[in-house]
């Protein structure tokens, strides 16, 4: 999706937050997750921008769940604890590269998320 125009400051505040709010999962289980859809929500009607980005943050959050209950499984075989770790560190380096990129007014997709919402 192409935007225009640079979208207005309020805008990109708004997904900057979005992007960072996953961060609260790290403190709080399901916080960031309610923090996301709650903020996507108020605001996705008055802004196209704000909408792409909650559904590109969501689609990230779903994808990282999957991708922890399968390196939850390889606990078993030995390289699943490893896997949550790094997975862990890719959660919070790329939601503050997604926050900055939001904040910069650009559509950052997360490496290797899923699709879920368009």
């Amino acid at each position: 999706m192409k935007e225009s125009a640079m979208p207005a400051k309020w805008e990109r505040n708004w997904a900057m937050y979005i992007h960072f709010a996953q961060l609260l999962n790290m403190l709080f289980p399901f916080a960031g997750l309610l923090a996301v859809i709650v903020m996507w929500q108020i605001k996705k009607e008055e802004s196209p921008f704000i909408d792409r980005q909650g559904k590109i943050v969501l689609n990230w959050m779903l994808s990282y769940f999957i991708y922890g209950l399968i390196a939850f499984f390889l606990i078993y075989v030995g390289i699943g604890i490893v896997l949550l770790l790094l997975l862990k560190v890719a959660i919070f380096i790329l939601a503050i590269i997604g926050g900055i990129k939001a904040n910069d007014g650009l559509l950052w997709e997360y490496p290797l998320s899923i699709r879920f919402f368009r």
